[in-house]
């Protein structure tokens, strides 16, 4: 029976960066569980699996905006220093979980620091890359 939309699936999978290296897996004792076509997965991911049957395995690459999207240069910005802790020392490269005045949280990473200014990238960490999964449906519901 071919996986529809609505069908509640899970999934073992291997989630790869075009330079080969894993950036997601599923634990063997705990797969990926979603309803397919229901948004929560990455919506290239949705539609690779639509049509798969139980036990099935595949390896699929979705593009980029398909997946995370585009880098964005808009959301790479300029941060006053003085808005963080006193004895923050800031790295390059860190990954901050921030909250808007909304109390909403997303996730940054330091670009680069001065003495006044951090530049924070607010685009997810997997924007503008094309991902390559290899899976294998383990139940549908």
């Amino acid at each position: 029976m071919a996986i529809k939309k609505g069908d509640k699936v899970k999934i073992q999978y291997v989630g790869k960066l075009s330079n080969g290296n894993v950036f997601d897996k599923s634990q063997e004792q705990k797969p990926l569980e979603f309803t397919v076509g229901t948004g929560q997965v990455i919506s290239g991911f949705d539609r690779e699996i639509e049509g798969m049957n139980i036990n099935e395995e595949k390896s699929f690459t979705i593009k980029a905006e398909d997946a995370y999207g585009n880098k964005r240069e808009d959301l790479v910005i300029d941060f006053p220093a003085s808005k963080f802790p006193k004895d923050f020392e800031p790295k390059v490269g860190v990954a901050l979980k921030l909250k808007n005045q909304d109390g909403k949280v997303f996730m940054a990473t330091i670009v680069s620091v001065t003495q006044d200014n951090l530049k924070l990238d607010l685009n997810h960490p997997l924007a503008g890359e094309d991902l390559t999964f290899d899976v294998k449906v383990q139940s549908v519901e």
